[in-house]
């Protein structure tokens, strides 16, 4: 199996710094770019799910109202992608002119899986064209056939990426020489030891967040018309894929969380606020880490918890974020109740998808209650801003660190004039984007229709 470089094999340093307002800047302005282009890539992987399992049952029953069903998500669809799209062309900017130093050292280790997610990238463009093109030029299974194939391409191009991410976090594929990466081996880089755990939790997280945000957006509806068989039936869809990953999302959060266990034990410490090495060590429910004294107040702790979710094994020992100097250890505070964030969240939907599954069971019928519906309301938002939390611990819990044990993030910036102005307008662009999506979506996506010929709810 291929190994991470051992720790005292590092970049050199610059011999020049960079000035800490310009480092702040760019990492804001990096951070606010991919938290708004995550929230796209989760709709581009997580609708054509939706739309393939819609025109599926329109296949099957042929009912009007699941072909309508399919031709509404396939619009909110193409908005995301358009917007992805630039969104993502954003990022590949930033990161050629913010981090040339990263780029320079790693482009040729992580060049593979980001040039393949431009194949991935390209073959959904296409086939997307043929699906919103093709309804009365191909045959209705070939156009399905055309949905999966969006699909798959989209989850691939996600994978890529989030294989290029892993990297990151397990540098391997090369050998160290006066700090320099050789004998460069570009699959063993992509297929990289952190690479599994990441992709799998990710890909489910995906499925989590889209399918609550979309049942949540039709259960407002169904609040407004309970008897709108379009609404019932997209809420149905949606909360069934929201659901069944929820319930996958705690297993793989499991296996993730262990492998970070073994292979950045000082972000698992950052993680928990877990400051001394013991045996037996505990889990911190909530708390407030206080960097400078080194301790975590307020918080509940779970006797054994950590040792065993962390090693299987209840009297495993955990080392601590005092066996590490300052310099090298992650923002605490922020790193934990950003984790605390996305296990919170996590769990909540897990509640409730068995909770969903428990009624479906009782009454025969979708749960559609009053009380229910708010309730999936209410967790319309949670899975995305689980998904923000979990990219702020993976970023910053890896901190000081771009390439993890390697090159510090400080070594890879490039000061940029007018930095913090750019941060500004940047911003601002991506708040306008974001109005006139909410715009379309309302106007293209979120309507109530009726057909004269649909099933009564």
């Amino acid at each position: 199996m291929e190994t991470v470089p051992e720790w005292g094999e590092r970049h050199p340093p610059r011999q020049w710094s960079t000035p800490v307002s310009d480092l702040l800047a760019a990492r804001l302005l990096m951070g606010i770019s991919l938290g708004f282009h995550i929230i796209f890539a989760v709709v581009g992987i997580g609708m054509p799910m939706l739309m393939v399992i819609s025109e599926g049952l329109w296949l099957r029953t042929r009912q009007p109202v699941y072909l309508e069903l399919t031709r509404r998500w396939l619009k909110g669809t193409a908005i995301m992608f358009a917007v992805g799209a630039v969104s993502g062309t954003v990022l590949s900017f930033e990161l050629g002119l913010l981090w040339p130093y990263f780029m320079s050292y790693a482009g040729a280790l992580i060049g593979m899986p980001f040039s393949l997610e431009g194949f991935a990238f390209f073959l959904e463009a296409i086939f997307l064209g043929i699906y919103i093109y093709g309804w009365e030029r191909v045959t209705p299974r070939l156009h399905w056939f055309a949905g999966w194939v969006i699909l798959v391409s989209s989850m691939i191009s996600g994978v890529f990426v989030v294989m290029a991410n892993a990297w990151m976090n397990a540098p391997s594929g090369f050998d160290l020489v006066d700090g320099r990466p050789v004998n460069v081996r570009p699959l063993a880089a992509m297929f990289n030891p952190a690479a599994l755990s990441q992709v799998l939790h990710m890909t489910v997280a995906t499925f989590i967040a889209l399918g609550f945000a979309v049942a949540a957006v039709h259960a407002l509806m169904l609040l407004r018309d309970p008897h709108n068989p379009f609404h019932r039936r997209a809420y149905a869809i949606a909360l069934v894929v929201g659901g069944v990953a929820a319930l996958v999302g705690p297993i793989t959060g499991d296996f993730s969380a262990k492998d970070v266990a073994h292979r950045q034990p000082i972000k698992l410490a950052a993680m928990e606020a877990h400051w001394t090495t013991e045996a037996g060590a505990p889990i911190l429910l909530g708390g407030w880490p206080d960097e400078a004294a080194e301790v975590t107040r307020y918080a509940v702790p779970v006797p054994y918890a950590l040792s065993l979710l962390a090693f299987n094994d209840p009297t495993a020992t955990v080392r601590g974020l005092k066996d590490w100097p300052r310099d090298e250890r992650p923002p605490v505070g922020v790193v934990h109740w950003a984790f605390q964030v996305m296990v919170g969240i996590g769990t909540l939907l897990a509640a409730v998808a068995v909770l969903g599954a428990w009624l479906r069971w009782r009454s025969g019928r979708l749960p559609a209650q009053r009380w229910f519906l708010w309730l999936v309301i209410l967790c319309g938002p949670l899975g995305m801003l689980a998904i923000e939390a979990g990219w702020t611990v993976t970023e910053v819990g890896r901190q000081p660190w771009i390439i993890y044990g390697i090159m510090r993030t400080a070594d890879a910036v490039t000061p940029v004039p007018y930095l913090p102005l750019r941060l500004v307008l940047f911003t601002a662009v991506y708040v306008f984007l974001g109005i006139i999506v909410t715009v379309l979506m309302r106007q293209q996506v979120f309507q109530s229709p009726r057909g004269p010929n649909w099933p009564q709810a």
